[in-house]
């Protein structure tokens, strides 16, 4: 079904599960087609039935397009025609077609533009393309022009390159179509042929193509008319056969489809559709671009046979089930080899060759699709049942996977080339064979499609007695070869199950005979002890693969037509067959029925001792499965549901996506949508939340995040945990083990138990009648003969035995106690079993009885080493021995071999006669395998045991205690009454035991009794004095288990506490101090030194001049701060054509823009000082916090550079990660060496007056910076600083007019200290309310980093004329200015800046005293530039008003700090230029909004002042130490001022507080604000409009913040995806929209490419300085690019249920997760992405 985006979005989709996939090849919508949907759901517009009564088109409308239209075709099919060229022998012609199809598509651009125009154009079309008298006319007519003649001389041509023209030339068509795959044709002239066929190069040598004459089709002429003959009767036919021809060109497949909703022509083209079937076929299998074809091809297909209706009329008319099967069959014929299994020599079954292109390439896959789909609708599928030789022709088709792939054991040397073509194999039987075979079965639900059911059982028993009689099979199959390729027993398995359970057939009614059920069980065995013998690595030698192939076939994609349906098979057969035949036969296949003995040693022929014990296990773990296993045996939909869910929870939790994808549903769901049946999701759902719990995605401290898991409530751990269920669905083995550890993890959790639990036993649901007989295994004399002799091996400790094999023994018997067949009568002991006993092992066959059965002596055959030879045989006539029980003879050897054979020829021979089963020969018995060493001799073993007392013997051993066992029922005869009991169901083995015991007793009151005589008999202790050898051995090995135990513990413990110190002195480097670099001794006073360890060479000590210590540290560029907003509302990303964003109120635009006001007016080298760059493109620089010597770093660099393995960095761009934390880095900032007076000079007060101070800061800034001695430590200083410059791109840090000015490198070096501090602000949150040293801090080292800008600022001296500091702190007397640029006014330099030059051009280390009072003078300037913007956002009346009332308290003595005084002084100053004067009327009327109260003039005041404070209070922490005090919001200023000295810390908030308190002028305040002011007055002369734009404003920024994303994911996608590029005006392949800026660029886009780097690359230099964030529109992850390299960071956006949909491949809705995006824009900000995202690759520019 596919509906356009407007009818979805239109229809109800509340509650519903869906998944959009988005076509690109357009179609028709199936919106309002009754055939296709349920009205239920068609969108509003298409409810309304449209009225009858539409007006029909005027003629005369449409006359024009009817005259133009047929010559427009037509002229259309003869550029076609010319254009084509039957390709050469080794040419490709894709170019030439290429060509063609370029020059036509603005005719096949105008079609579609004409199918656009509604109903009435495209019935016009439909007439003209299927009208068959203007064809004729058109292309027939061709007489007198030549060049029409050509042309259709050119179409017969192209028919008969393809084999398809003439009737006559049939043969030869069919023959040439079926050479191999690639071969090409040459067409000579008209008539002449060349067929070129490829001979197939086999492993046996070549094998002509004659061989495929066997397949029966060739000869059918009906077949053949369906392949190779074509004749075309309109326009609509030629144009198909040419769409074809040139492998559907999209632009035509969009016009086909676009022409759909005309119903006419909706049948014509589907019609047309089924003509070329078969040249489609051979047009595919010749096609270099297979998988483009493929997709179109089914793009158009899906179209036409999702439609029932539509498909049941082509089934009708024109054999489409005919033609679709023919065609498969031709498809795979070209392929065909000979099959190698069992009879290489003889063998007459072909088989597919897995590694022909065909195969390999899925070829076939859009054939075998359609098919599928035609398959889901009823009426076709009945078709399809009902026809006898459709089936037949369809069991041919899949006896040609039967077998393939077939695998030969290596046995000598390792495989010299591993093929892959196993998963062409896999592939084709699922596709080809299981997905049909799934959409038949879909139909045969119901009692009245019963014959049909048997119908194709017959028809499959047919096929596999032909495929064994092709292959010689009769009885043994080919040592060393398995294939896993069964379809036929699986097509027959499936259909059984159907008719047995929803069908109610007779499962009797549909067997074949005994001898064929023989013959059919040995595959499907042979295959699971295959599986068990590649996970014994018996199989190593050929490679990897056969491993793949093992874990393929229990795949969740394929167990259900694989492994399941061969399990049930095996089940059926062992229901049916002899049970001592069937269990012999087990163990034989598995290869372990010489270590089923009760001697301690043996000869195993046919297998290595180390693979018996996993082949044991192996074999009893696929009895356990078979006999457990109930998915076809009587289970309910809903359960197997809850099973295969349970299984898959308990292995791992899941998330919701995984756990559709892991249980497939065919088997339980009904794929035909109109059925009315509930498809199996909502159930789905009901039956997940009723055995799982929701964990909502998290994030772990790592920064991976988790995706929604579901996780297994507790109940159904405790009932419900299936292992049985649990290891036939694991692929590997180790998930196993993972759900063993959760399911220990929650007895310990819940205190149910907690030691090593055993797997728990699970009741069962019951069997269905039908399969009663399975459960005659568990009650054979060979499986207790087998169950006897391994308790007797375990409890005797013989080698190769496991705690698994127990488990399953255990496992066995339990599940034999539980089936028991009707209850035996105790006293009566079955004389008539002692007839028919074939040996004196048991008397009977009930489990039951046998349990408590004594065997005192057994005969067995061991080599003439073994221990139990020497030993005197017990005299045999003993009494005691021989007649204590009249059935107790010795036991013979026991050979499951002969048991096997024996029964296999009674079957053959049909003897059955019950005297000759009695009457054996004994010799049969000891039948040894051939090739066996001769040395066996005969011994007689004395066990005087029974299965009842080996259980409690094991009980002891077990606990390790004798008499550890003691029967419950003797104390509390409840347990008895109710058996389930608790503390039972969860335990280990000694429970299990517990639990056996108990079910016997309750079984049997005879096994009761005897229970209790054992247990009374083993109650005298045993004399200690004899311990067998044996025994002795098992204590000495209990011993060195422990004291190995004990070795371990303490061996973890020592390295337990080892790393614990190593964590310890790795996190003390990360401890929050108050400075990263790492004074050891930052509390005593007197060490002036401070210590830094270096964590390559593990040395410690300080920095020296020579030999200096660097910090490792990452240098960026960083544009985070130049994305400040100034408003409060989030910036959203656009969706829609009117939503825009404009970057003009950007922190960045709005500096750029007040530099380049200020260069207009003013000189360029005040105008670099008077602001700070670093907005956009600054430099951050973190450090991690570990130090290295810096001779250290440069080896470590050096063997870095030649270690060969691919890292995720460029080690020659300086990158590299920490030694220590492995956190990325690119350079080494040097430690300065020094004491830490600074440290010290922070505690002792000044007593200089301020005059003093200010004389020595001038004093000391007027110091030449002397160029600093040639020293290691300036060497690294340098290379730092030009490691700093290179940072940033050229455009970011060249603001001058003067390229390459000193100016320049002044203003930048400033500038990253600026950016730096001002970064740390921003991951303080904007503020210093929470004091202390936070993140930010801790990544910081900015102390490092002044003292290596400081030595660079001091290289450039500042003229003494122009320094500021003297106009800060002088009056100066009228200097005449006749500059042509003065230098710019105090009043518009940027106050932090200022103080940035001021102390990066003082002499390093700095004094605390001259540093406050540099922050003094400062905060002056800044006052009054607050004041000045004050007055000029008031209204003219307040300024008057202000002026006045604060003149009067001008003289007041405290008037220096009053800021009324002030703010009047500077009205009066200012008013004596035009500064106030042009102000528009709009103006006037916004600023009278705010009244101006003296409140909010003082919140004015501290809000302008508080930006400054915050810098300069963390400069003084970085430089001075000292904790940052936290505060209340509305305290901040308070606490800042008092923090840097400008309040006295004594003061006390409690008197009325203003900001002007905290001012301290250097001179009189009024003649400095007169000074300052003046400046302005005089610029106002000149140049009056710029004043008050240039006047420092109040900076009110918001945080910096992505844009805001859309709750739904579609928003996004609808706007986007078919979204015009600005660029290169198309519509991009790969959009990707910018998640800072909003921008919309094309993802590794050449249209956009500039200078060979891709557009993405490119804005992430612009927008980010090297950092891009994109959201990837068509797959819904984010990139991020950082410099060179990129990673994937993962989806903001998640489905329902807590998960990505990456590539949108799943189709879900998606929502936005605010946590995510919020992590996001944190690494943004805290630019942690470097550290957080592992997986980084470099981008090459391509992005």
């Amino acid at each position: 079904m596919s509906l356009c985006a407007e009818c979805f979005h239109q229809g109800e989709h509340a509650g519903h599960d869906y998944n959009m996939f988005r076509s690109q090849a357009g179609g028709a919508c199936d919106c309002g087609d009754g055939n296709v949907m349920r009205e239920a759901g068609f969108c509003q517009r298409h409810r309304i039935k449209s009225s009858s009564d539409v007006p029909s088109v005027p003629k005369d409308l449409l006359m024009m397009s009817e005259l133009v239209l047929p010559q427009f075709i037509f002229c259309l099919i003869q550029y076609l025609r010319e254009g084509y060229n039957e390709p050469a022998l080794d040419l490709p012609s894709e170019k030439d077609l290429h060509k063609v199809l370029q020059m036509l598509e603005p005719h096949i651009s105008f079609l579609e533009d004409l199918t656009k125009m509604g109903g009435a154009m495209r019935s016009v079309l439909t007439q003209v393309l299927t009208n068959q008298q203007f064809y004729k006319d058109l292309s027939f007519g061709v007489g007198e022009n030549a060049c029409d003649k050509k042309s259709h001389e050119k179409y017969l041509v192209a028919l008969k390159g393809s084999g398809l023209a003439f009737p006559e030339d049939k043969l030869a068509g069919g023959m040439q179509e079926q050479a191999a795959g690639t071969s090409t044709l040459a067409v000579q002239g008209l008539c002449r042929k060349i067929i070129l066929t490829n001979i197939y190069q086999d492993q046996d040598g070549s094998q002509g193509v004659g061989k495929r004459k066997r397949v029966k089709l060739s000869s059918s002429s009906k077949d053949q008319s369906i392949m190779d003959f074509l004749k075309h009767k309109c326009f609509l036919e030629e144009l198909l056969f040419w769409t074809i021809k040139y492998e559907f060109p999209q632009k035509m497949v969009t016009f086909l489809l676009n022409m759909l909703p005309d119903q006419d022509y909706k049948i014509a083209f589907t019609k047309t559709f089924v003509q070329h079937y078969a040249f489609i076929m051979k047009t595919l299998k010749k096609s270099r671009e297979s998988d483009t074809m493929s997709n179109r091809i089914v793009h158009i297909s899906v179209q036409l046979f999702s439609n029932e209706e539509l498909a049941r009329q082509v089934t009708e008319e024109c054999q489409l089930l005919d033609i679709m099967v023919t065609v498969l069959l031709y498809m795979m014929e070209s392929c065909l080899i000979k099959s190698e299994l069992q009879d290489e020599e003889n063998s007459l079954h072909v088989v597919v060759n897995c590694g022909e292109a065909l195969l390999k390439n899925n070829t076939y896959w859009p054939l075998v699709s359609d098919f599928i789909n035609i398959l889901s609708h009823q009426s076709v599928a009945k078709k399809f049942l009902e026809d006898h030789s459709l089936l037949v022709t369809w069991m041919n088709f899949v006896s040609f996977f039967q077998g393939m792939n077939l695998n030969k054991r290596e046995l000598n040397e390792h495989v010299e080339f591993e093929s892959q073509t196993y998963y062409a194999a896999f592939a084709a039987e699922l596709e080809a064979c299981a997905q049909p075979m799934w959409g038949l079965l879909s139909h045969c639900k119901i009692r009245e499609t019963q014959e049909y059911t048997r119908n194709v059982v017959n028809i499959c028993l047919e096929a596999l007695q032909d495929w064994f009689d092709a292959i010689n099979f009769v009885d043994e199959p080919a040592p060393n070869q398995v294939t896993f390729h069964l379809p036929l027993h699986r097509y027959y398995a499936m259909f059984l199950s159907k008719a047995v359970k929803c069908q109610e057939l007779d499962l009797d009614s549909l067997l074949p005979d005994q001898e064929m059920l023989m013959k059919l069980m040995i595959h499907p065995l042979l295959i699971q002890a295959s599986l068990s013998e590649i996970h014994s690595n018996m199989w190593v030698r050929n490679g990897l693969q056969i491993k793949g192939q093992a874990m393929t076939y229990v795949q969740s994609h394929f167990c259900n037509s694989m492994i399941d349906p061969d399990i049930y098979l095996l089940q059926v057969c062992a229901s049916k067959l002899d049970p001592d035949y069937f269990i012999s036969s087990v163990f034989e296949r598995f290869k372990v029925v010489d270590l089923l003995t009760m001697a301690s040693q043996h000869q195993n022929t046919v297998l290595d001792p180390e693979h018996e014990r996993s082949m044991l296990e192996g074999a009893l773990t696929f009895l356990v499965i078979l006999l457990s296993l109930r998915l076809h045996l009587g289970m309910t939909d809903d359960e197997i549901l809850r099973a295969e869910m349970v299984a898959q929870l308990c292995m791992n939790d899941r998330t919701h996506s995984s756990l559709l994808d892991l249980i497939s549903l065919e088997s339980i769901e009904n794929p035909n949508p109109k059925s009315g049946i509930i498809p199996g999701s909502l159930s789905f759902e009901s039956m997940l939340s009723a055995v799982a719990d929701f964990k909502a995605p998290i994030f772990e401290p790592g920064g991976s995040m988790q995706q929604g898991m579901y996780t297994p409530k507790a109940e159904v751990w405790d009932k419900e945990f299936d292992p049985v269920m649990v290891i036939l669905r694991t692929v590997y083995r180790r998930d196993v083990q993972s759900a063993m550890d959760r399911y220990t993890a929650f007895l310990k959790q819940s205190g149910k138990f907690s030691g090593n639990p055993w797997p728990p036993y699970k009741k069962r649901t019951p069997l269905h009648p039908s399969y009663k007989g399975l459960m005659r295994l568990l009650h054979c004399k060979t499986l207790h003969i087998v169950l006897f002799t391994l308790l007797y091996k375990i409890l005797m400790d013989h080698q190769n035995l496991s705690e698994h094999v127990l488990c399953m023994v255990l496992y066995l018997i339990e599940l034999g106690l539980e089936n028991s067949p009707e209850q035996e009568s105790d006293e009566e002991d079955s004389a008539s079993g002692q007839e028919r006993c074939h040996d004196s092992w048991f008397p009977g066959s009930n489990l039951i009885s046998n349990m408590r059965h004594f065997i005192n002596y057994v005969r067995v055959r061991v080599p003439e080493t073994a221990p139990e030879v020497k030993r005197e045989p017990p005299p045999s006539t003993s009494s005691d021995g021989l007649a204590s029980s009249q059935n107790s003879g010795t036991a013979q050897v026991f050979s499951l071999v002969a048991e096997r054979r024996k029964k296999f020829q009674e079957i053959i021979n049909r003897n059955t006669s019950e005297a000759n089963q009695v009457v054996r020969p004994k010799t049969s018995m000891k039948w040894s395998a051939p090739g066996a060493t001769p040395q066996l001799t005969t011994a007689i073993l004395e066990v005087k045991e029974s299965i009842l007392s080996l259980l409690v013997k094991l009980h002891h051993k077990l606990s390790g205690k004798q008499n550890s066992y003691y029967p419950p029922w003797l104390d509390d005869m409840e347990v008895l009454i109710h058996p389930e009991n608790p503390k039972y169901s969860h335990g280990d083995g000694m429970t299990a035991v517990d639990r056996i015991l108990l079910k016997a007793a309750l079984q049997s009151r005879m096994n009761k009794r005897i229970i209790e005589e054992i247990c009374r008999k083993v109650t005298p202790p045993v004399p200690p004095k004899k311990i067998s050898p044996a025994e002795k051995k098992t204590l000495d090995k209990e011993e060195r288990r422990q004291k190995a135990r004990e070795r371990q513990q303490k061996l973890l413990a020592e390295f337990a506490s080892r790393q614990k110190s190593f964590m310890e002195t790795a996190m003390d480097v990360e401890s929050p101090d108050a400075d990263i670099a790492m004074e050891i001794a930052t509390s005593e006073q007197h060490v002036s030194e401070a210590v830094y360890d270096c964590v390559i060479c593990g040395q410690s000590g300080p920095s020296s001049e020579d030999r200096p210590t660097g910090l490792v540290v990452l240098l960026q560029a960083s544009s985070v701060l130049g994305q400040f907003r100034n408003s409060n509302e989030p910036k959203k990303l656009p969706t829609s054509e009117e939503e825009q964003i404009y970057p003009w109120d950007t922190c960045a635009a709005l500096h750029d823009v007040r530099l380049t006001t200020l260069q207009r007016f003013f000189k360029d080298s005040s105008c670099l000082q008077s602001v700070s760059i670093g907005w956009e493109g600054g430099v951050y620089v973190q450090t991690c916090g570990h130090t290295l010597h810096i001779d250290c770093h440069k080896s470590y660099m050096e063997s870095l550079r030649n270690d060969q393995v691919l890292q995720g960095f460029s080690v020659d761009k300086g990158e590299f990660t920490c030694p220590l934390c492995r956190q990325f880095a690119n350079s080494v900032l040097p430690c300065y060496p020094g004491n830490n007076v600074e440290r010290s000079l922070w505690q002792c007060h000044s007593n200089k007056s301020m005059q003093d101070l200010i004389k020595e800061v001038e004093e000391l800034q007027e110091q030449l910076g002397t160029f600093p001695s040639e020293t290691n430590l300036s060497k690294e200083m340098e290379s730092v600083m030009k490691d700093i410059k290179s940072t940033s791109q050229k455009k970011y840090t060249d603001y001058s007019k003067t390229p390459g000015s000193p100016d320049n490198d002044f203003l930048f070096i400033y500038s990253v200290a600026r950016t730096n501090l001002e970064l740390e602000l921003v991951h303080r949150g904007g503020n210093l309310c929470l004091g202390g040293a936070s993140t930010a801090g801790k990544r910081s080292c900015l102390n490092q980093l002044f003292h290596v800008l400081a030595m660079h600022m001091r290289l450039y001296s500042i003229d003494s004329a122009y320094n500021p500091w003297k106009k800060l702190t002088q009056l100066i007397h009228n200097r005449s200015s006749h500059e042509e640029q003065p230098e710019v006014p105090v009043l518009y330099r940027d106050v932090p800046s200022l103080l940035l030059i001021q102390i990066l051009t003082m002499p390093q280390t700095l004094h605390k005293e001259h540093f406050a009072c540099i922050v003094k003078v400062l905060f002056t300037l800044l006052y009054t530039q607050a004041l000045a913007a004050l007055s000029v956002k008031c209204s003219s009346e307040d300024r008057m008003a202000w002026k006045n009332s604060g003149g009067l308290k001008k003289n007041t003595s405290n008037a220096k700090k009053s800021w009324e005084a002030l703010l009047s002084h500077v009205i009066s100053e200012l008013s004596k230029g035009k500064i106030y004067e042009e102000e528009n009327t709009e103006e006037l009327a916004m600023g009278n909004t705010t009244v101006w109260c003296p409140h909010s003039m003082e919140c004015y005041l501290q809000q302008f002042c508080l930006p400054f404070l915050r810098i300069t209070t963390l400069l003084q922490h970085h430089l001075f130490g000292g904790e940052l005090p936290s505060c209340q919001e509305d305290e901040e200023f308070t606490v800042l001022a008092t923090c840097l000295g400008l309040l006295p810390s004594s003061f006390q908030s409690a008197q009325q507080f203003t900001s002007a308190s905290c001012l301290d002028w250097p001179v009189p305040a009024f003649d400095m604000i007169s000074q300052w002011c003046s400046e302005l007055v005089s610029f106002a002369d000149k140049h009056s409009e710029q004043v008050k734009v240039l006047l420092i404003q109040e900076p009110t920024w918001d945080l910096p913040h992505l844009l805001q994303l859309p709750e739904n994911y579609n928003t996004i996608f609808q706007y986007y995806h078919r979204k015009t590029c600005t660029v290169c005006t198309k519509v991009p392949k790969d959009p990707a929209v910018c998640l800072v800026c909003g921008t919309f660029v094309c993802l590794k886009g050449l249209c956009c490419k500039q200078q060979s780097y891709c557009e993405c690359v490119l804005h992430s230099e612009n927008c980010g300085a090297g950092t891009g964030i994109f959201l990837l529109i068509n797959a819904s992850l984010i990139i991020i690019i950082r410099g060179h390299r990129f990673c994937l960071w993962g989806s903001v956006y998640l489905d329902a249920h807590g998960e990505e949909d990456r590539d949108l491949r799943r189709g879900k809705p998606l929502y936005i997760c605010k946590e995510r995006y919020k992590v996001l824009e944190q690494q943004w900000v805290s630019h942690t992405f470097d550290h957080i995202n592992k997986r980084w690759g470099p981008h090459y520019n391509g992005l």
